[in-house]
């Protein structure tokens, strides 16, 4: 699909995407949600795809939060085999279509065989640079927040509350050399972000969708994109700041 005509400095830079409706996109077809998810890991590749046809240079995709385990064994069971077979079935691709992957989280809950090619897949893609795709494992807002805390204190052990600052957590989020959110989408209709990026998207722009994630297609993907270049982004400042600082030749001819 050929991507609409918006202005390239209205494009987000950096896109996280909440998949969420797997689950009751099989229910509605009487499958087992396992299906739904595996519908839902072809439908990340149409999207990765149409993302970067669209100049978006960096993805996040909340693939699993560290609230996923409760779910029931076989459906967890399902998804950690999706997540195998997608880093071993696309890695070339990503490779080769210049994509580099890397997966935060707390990875040691994972099996070897997973531990095993995540490392490969991010090893293997380390040097690409049209795309950058995060995926989020075992990953939650608030432990990541506080495992900053607690590696920043380890690394200064002397250090007073004086010496803390956003600058100090920043440094050890697994984000740390990404740049934060300028849009998220939640796909499935929930208006929350479940524990997502919880730092990061101070300032992002929030995008929900009732679309379930498996027929989130690239024409959902324009839907949003185009809503996006609407938002005037204040960060705290006032429209007509905003308006000065996007225009200078017109204040200077005034």
């Amino acid at each position: 699909m050929k991507p609409p005509k918006i202005s390239r400095d209205k494009i987000p830079h950096h896109v996280a995407l909440v998949m969420d409706g797997n689950g009751r996109w099989a229910k509605k077809r009487f499958l087992p949600r396992a299906a739904g998810h595996a519908k839902g890991a072809a439908q990340v590749k149409r999207i990765i795809e149409a993302c970067a046809e669209r100049d978006v240079r960096y993805v996040t995709l909340y693939a699993f939060s560290t609230e996923n385990w409760a779910r029931p064994s076989d459906e967890v069971s399902a998804l950690m085999s999706l997540f195998l077979k997608y880093l071993q079935r696309e890695v070339r691709t990503m490779r080769d279509n210049g994509i580099r992957l890397r997966v935060f989280g707390d990875r040691t809950a994972f099996s070897e065989e997973i531990q095993a090619a995540i490392a490969l897949a991010e090893s293997s893609t380390a040097g690409n640079d049209r795309l950058h795709l995060s995926v989020a494992a075992n990953y939650g807002g608030r432990a990541e927040m506080i495992q900053a805390v607690q590696t920043w204190m380890a690394a200064n052990p002397d250090a007073t509350p004086h010496d803390f600052d956003e600058r100090a957590i920043e440094a050890h989020l697994y984000t740390t050399d990404v740049p934060p959110p300028d849009l998220l989408i939640r796909t499935g209709g929930e208006c929350r972000i479940s524990n997502f990026l919880l730092w990061q998207t101070a300032y992002t722009e929030l995008y929900f969708t009732d679309t379930l994630w498996p027929e989130f297609g690239a024409k959902s993907l324009d839907k949003a994109l185009a809503w996006f270049a609407t938002r005037e982004r204040r960060f705290g400042k006032t429209s007509e700041q905003v308006s000065e600082a996007s225009n200078p030749q017109k204040i200077t001819s005034a």
